[in-house]
């Protein structure tokens, strides 16, 4: 996801982007707890997504 993608969208879309995403890290923790994941940078992707959009929601917030 790039941050051109999420410039555009609006804060309610931006906080289920969060929610989305959030969720995602948590199942992918779980995996890496019960040892089920194979692919470990699927995490870092959605880590970096994660701040990705926080990034933008601070950006709209300033304006």
């Amino acid at each position: 996801m790039k941050a051109s993608e999420l410039q555009g969208k609006d804060q309610a879309a931006l906080t289920k982007e969060l929610n989305d995403l959030l969720k995602a890290q948590f199942g992918l923790r779980m995996q890496i707890a019960t040892q089920q994941l194979n692919n470990t940078s699927q995490l870092k992707k959605v880590r970096r997504d994660i701040a990705r959009v926080k990034t933008v929601m601070n950006q709209k917030d300033a304006k």
